[in-house]
């Protein structure tokens, strides 16, 4: 673990909590003084661990009512392959995660689209066509029991 203190961690959980909470309020929740909060949370990002600010948006809300967790398998194995359908998920909009697995397949997209319709027409014209696609399992979700939860951060009193 990078050398993160107890002020580091306590400011990376109000961050998760509330991102658009404004230095001051930051501070006074991890008993710093503005300055020294500042410095740490510029240094957070500056060191990568705080990679970002995004809102959460409800995926329903704005008409995306269908996600699909998508198993893409590949043949041949090797180093150019995997780069190449990393390079080409990591171009498509509607996958919003995507990870190296182990199992049955190689890739895990999480998929967000309007519906079943706009699912059929990614499918069909952009992910079969993949570099070096053999297979494709999808899992469609049926309920939205959590998303984006925060991390459990060490406890360092």
């Amino acid at each position: 673990m990078p050398n993160l203190d107890r002020f580091d961690i306590a400011i990376l959980r109000v961050l998760q909590e509330d991102a658009r909470a404004t230095n001051v309020e930051i501070a006074e929740r991890v008993n710093l003084s503005p300055s020294p909060c500042l410095r740490r949370i510029r240094n957070l990002e500056k060191s990568g661990i705080l990679k970002g600010y995004r809102a959460d948006i409800d995926r329903k809300q704005v008409g995306l009512g269908l996600t699909i967790f998508v198993e893409i398998k590949v043949d041949r194995h090797n180093q150019h392959n995997a780069l190449s359908q990393q390079e080409a998920l990591l171009a498509i909009p509607e996958v919003v995660s995507c990870f190296l697995i182990s199992g049955n397949a190689d890739f895990l997209a999480e998929v967000v689209v309007e519906d079943l319709a706009a699912y059929e027409r990614l499918l069909t014209d952009t992910l079969l066509t993949l570099p070096g696609v053999s297979d494709i399992r999808s899992n469609f979700a049926i309920r939205t029991i959590k998303t984006g939860g925060p991390l459990k951060l060490p406890d360092l009193r």
